[in-house]
């Protein structure tokens, strides 16, 4: 396909889905079939960043352009918004993307009086920050990404944080009516000055003088990290930097609860200040978030690649508590054979682990195992014995009990402090974890230490051939899993730790770290 398509109608959208069905694609390793970023046009690096994190992690990307006229109240610039549908095609087709969505108003909106059935968010999500400044925007915003989500069916859904108000209400929109995709929240991109990228950008007289917005945020996140935390001493902060500009009206700053967006008195472990403004009549917003929770060290590889005894000694050296993602999975394998279920009734099971009430007790030291409570019975012994040992792999098999246990580890996972190792840990369990490392070795190196290891304990002897052919099946099958497949995080330190030992691999870890967060 020499020019990336741009697709006018429902009907054609569908029949590019159905082609992308049939039309077979390499088959590197990716997380998901498809990938939707949602945009208004007028792309600038800030989408492009979008596409690219797409493209790293979908087989096929289809943008999305439409100005959403429901979003846009009387006042607004509707009228004059960018909309430089060549100039996008090209810079989509240099991205890599495989289709343009890009719909009439009529289209999507159709051509009668009736109005649209319209998606109202939950009321305390749309009270507080841009709703009271721009009534009915986030209706009209949750109607039309419901309505693209439902046509285009991705597998995960790419949007900024740059606009955090409108990424919770599509994340809450997404949950609470079970829509069947991911969202995937990503970086804000700024210019070289700190603004934040914006297509509104252009209507700027002098954008560098703009960058006192983040400026001011900036200051008050240096304020949290001296120890600051209440609430006006924060927004002061903030006030205090843009004062001297009289360019800049404040239409609000605000401390909020990243997920719940409820307003903070102080800042307990994370928050985070957003702001509006009117600058040469131009509205801009943007937000900063305050975290003082330690951050999570997520690392993912291959079988053999010496994730287990790294991660504990990065736990360890780092003062991180080390998430047994193992002692989740054999505390259901203990219920499953409690309640007497075939390991292979996968429709009991998912009711069973839907219901399963599991906590885990992280200790301090990496090398002891959590306590572990199933239905409030403690099973920290229990799980470790041979039945359950023998089973533990066909459960951990099913869908239904990984995706249950990821929400137990991402509620682990809130206060932070974590390490955890597996093969899914940054990408899916703990995408926005601190720092992500992809350990990595050649299947002759990891047949080596295989090979290695069997000897010391006696086993059987098998072949160094026959080790390397066994771990390169075993990688082909979890690279090319419909759940959580083996695959590199996008932004993830890659690690080759061929010839390497344990302790220099673990040094590098613990060095990254710390660089990273100033330890």
């Amino acid at each position: 396909m020499d020019t990336v398509p741009i697709i006018r109608t429902i009907a054609g959208l569908q029949s590019f889905l159905q082609m992308m069905e049939a039309t077979p694609k390499p088959a590197t390793p990716v997380l998901s079939k498809l990938g939707l970023v949602p945009t208004m046009g007028a792309l600038h690096a800030g989408h492009l960043s979008l596409i690219e994190r797409a493209r790293h992690e979908n087989r096929w990307v289809i943008v999305s352009i439409f100005v959403n006229p429901l979003q846009f109240a009387p006042t607004e610039d509707l009228d004059r918004y960018p909309r430089p549908l060549e100039q996008d095609q090209q810079r989509c087709q240099a991205a890599g993307v495989d289709a343009i969505f890009a719909p009439t108003s009529s289209e999507i909106l159709g051509d009668g009086d009736e109005g649209l059935t319209a998606v109202v968010p939950p009321a305390h999500l749309d009270d507080g920050l841009c709703g009271p400044f721009r009534p009915g925007h986030f209706q009209g915003v949750a109607t039309i990404v419901l309505k693209l989500l439902n046509l285009v069916r991705p597998d995960r859904a790419y949007f900024g944080q740059k606009d955090a108000q409108q990424l919770v209400i599509i994340q809450r929109l997404v949950q609470d009516l079970n829509v069947p995709v991911e969202i995937v929240p990503c970086p804000t991109v700024r210019e070289a000055s700190g603004l934040a990228l914006s297509s509104r950008n252009q209507y700027l007289d002098a954008r560098a003088d703009a960058a006192i917005i983040y400026q001011g945020l900036q200051a008050a996140q240096q304020r949290f990290e001296s120890g600051v935390r209440e609430r006006e001493a924060l927004l002061n902060t903030v006030r205090h930097r843009l004062a001297p500009v009289p360019e800049v009206e404040i239409e609000y700053v605000d401390l909020v609860d990243p997920v719940t967006l409820e307003p903070l008195s102080e800042v307990k472990d994370v928050g985070r200040v957003a702001i509006a403004t009117k600058f040469s009549n131009t509205r801009l917003i943007d937000n900063i978030l305050l975290d003082a929770r330690p951050p999570i060290l997520a690392i993912d590889g291959p079988a053999g690649a010496g994730k287990s005894t790294v991660t504990r000694l990065c736990a360890q050296q780092l003062g991180l508590k080390y998430l047994d993602t193992g002692a989740m999975y054999r505390a259901i394998t203990w219920l499953v054979l409690q309640s007497q279920i075939k390991l292979d009734d996968q429709l009991a099971i998912a009711d069973l682990v839907s219901q399963s009430d599991i906590k885990l007790q992280l200790d301090a030291n990496p090398d002891h195992p959590p306590r572990v409570w199933v239905q409030q019975q403690d099973v920290t012994d229990t799980i470790r014995s041979p039945e359950v040992t023998q089973s533990v792999s066909a459960i951990a098999a099913q869908s239904a009990v990984r995706q249950a246990l990821v929400r137990q580890q991402r509620i682990l996972g809130q206060s932070g402090g974590l390490a955890a190792e597996g093969r899914d840990i940054g990408t899916q369990v703990f995408p926005a974890a601190g720092l992500k490392i992809f350990l990595t070795a050649s299947s002759l190196e990891r047949a080596r230490r295989r090979h290695k290891d069997l000897e010391q304990q006696g086993a059987a002897p098998i072949s160094l051939e026959q080790l390397e052919q066994q771990i390169a099946q075993r990688d082909q099958k979890d690279s090319q899993r419909s759940l959580s497949p083996l695959c590199k995080a996008y932004d993830a330190i890659e690690i080759d730790t061929d010839g390497l030992s344990i302790a220099v691999v673990t040094d590098q870890i613990v060095q990254h770290y710390r660089n990273r967060f100033g330890i």
